[in-house]
């Protein structure tokens, strides 16, 4: 009988990119492939990748120089947004066997089939334009909480972002085809589901890129509403001109969308948001914040930032934190820049010193921290419904608020994947 070939994964990057492994995982096992843990010897390694910013294609470099030390009769595979934008670049690391495009991802099977260990890299990727169709993917390694894929690629020309180059046209899968993934996770034990895309609010384009339906992401939320057995979805993260009254309304009232958004700004001074070509205003932003806090004094607010974008003079990077300060958020996920080939940005002066930009992060982080500490309190002594996760670590247990308020207890095996009144 022959041996199971083994196959082991690790993902750099976003809630979109799990999802996407996790798919390729169950893919491969159809296969018959047995999956290892990524620190375990295995037949195939698959890295899938991430390249919004320098540190993770240093990472995949990394990656494959320790599989190569662990396991030098391995075949290594690189996916995702790095090998779909450098494809020469990566098939030229030692130990890399195959590289696989935004067309050949979900090929992945095929592709091992015909490969054999000490061939000549291959790659397998095409023109970016070229690539339209949509594979839905979700994660179901937790059962507590699944990422669901429902929109993938931009069609916005952001000058600091490689997004659109290396995902292609916005495009989505069907209303129908997210629900019968819903009912699918559902059935599977998941109790909360966080909807994933590039750009979300851009849903209800078809799998060509083209406007085919009248689905909106409106249309979306209220469907998956309905859905029996999840308790709860997130919206992963929706652009502030895309986040209509319409939406935060339903989001107020809904069953099952819990009281949190993440929306990014990237910068509070509107200089430097006309650099970057983001499609709002500072003041625009500032009014959905307001319409949220409106509806839902206790709703969890979250936002992207980039520090050091060029011409991000002092004045300019002020501005950027009293804007933060003035706001009622939550939590920052703050981002240096990172000089990204093929981008406008690179045209843009003056460029930020490398140092200034760590400065400025370590500020942003901070006032992140605060305002978090700031959030929490202001719902002490409440009582939230507790999401509690599976996992131990060091005899303790976690789990999220429907307001995203992390709570850390012991260990009680039976509160796993349940929900349970908690006081803050």
């Amino acid at each position: 009988m022959e041996k199971r070939r083994s196959v082991a994964f690790h993902t750099l990057g976003c809630k979109l990119n799990f999802s996407e492994t996790s798919t390729l995982s169950r893919m491969l096992e159809v296969d018959g492939f047995e999956k290892r843990e990524f620190e375990e010897l295995a037949d195939v390694y698959v890295i899938n990748t991430c390249s919004v910013t320098d540190n993770a294609d240093k990472e995949c470099r990394q990656l494959v120089r320790r599989i190569q030390r662990k396991a030098p009769e391995s075949m290594v595979v690189i996916t995702g947004c790095y090998a779909q934008l450098k494809p020469k670049e990566i098939s030229e690391i030692p130990g890399v066997d195959l590289v696989l495009g935004a067309a050949e991802k979900f090929n992945i099977g095929r592709h091992l089939r015909e490969l054999t260990k000490g061939d000549a890299t291959k790659i397998s990727s095409c023109d970016i334009e070229d690539v339209t169709g949509f594979t839905a993917s979700y994660s179901l390694n937790d059962r507590t909480r699944t990422f669901l894929k429902v929109q993938d690629g931009c069609d916005y020309t952001c000058t600091f972002c490689t997004i659109p180059m290396a995902r292609g046209k916005s495009r989505s899968d069907s209303i129908e085809n997210v629900l019968r993934n819903a009912r699918e996770l559902a059935a599977a034990g998941a109790k909360e589901i966080v909807l994933t895309g590039i750009n979300l609010g851009d849903f209800g384009k078809g799998p060509d890129g083209n406007k085919k339906s009248e689905e909106s992401f409106f249309d979306l939320i209220q469907s998956l509403d309905e859905i029996e057995g999840i308790e709860r979805y997130r919206i992963s993260s929706i652009e502030p001109n895309l986040l209509t009254n319409e939406i935060i309304s339903f989001v107020a009232n809904s069953k099952r969308f819990m009281p949190h958004f993440h929306i990014p700004l990237q910068s509070g001074s509107n200089e430097i948001l006309g650099m970057m070509r983001r499609r709002y205003k500072r003041e625009l932003y500032a009014e959905r914040v307001e319409r949220i806090k409106e509806l839902m004094p206790h709703c969890a607010i979250g936002v992207d930032v980039i520090v050091g974008f060029p011409g991000e003079t002092d004045a300019l990077f002020k501005e950027t934190f009293d804007f933060l300060h003035s706001l009622d958020i939550s939590y920052l996920h703050v981002f240096t820049y990172s000089e990204r080939a093929n981008t406008r940005a690179l045209e843009i002066q003056p460029v930020v010193p490398m140092n200034v930009r760590h400065e400025r992060n370590k500020t942003l982080r901070n006032l992140s921290y605060m305002k978090m500490q700031y959030f929490t309190q202001q719902h002490a002594a409440q009582t939230r419904k507790v999401l509690f996760e599976g996992h131990e670590k060091a005899g303790m247990m976690e789990g999220y608020t429907d307001n995203y308020i992390r709570i850390t207890t012991p260990h009680r095996p039976e509160w796993a994947n349940q929900v349970v009144e908690w006081t803050v």
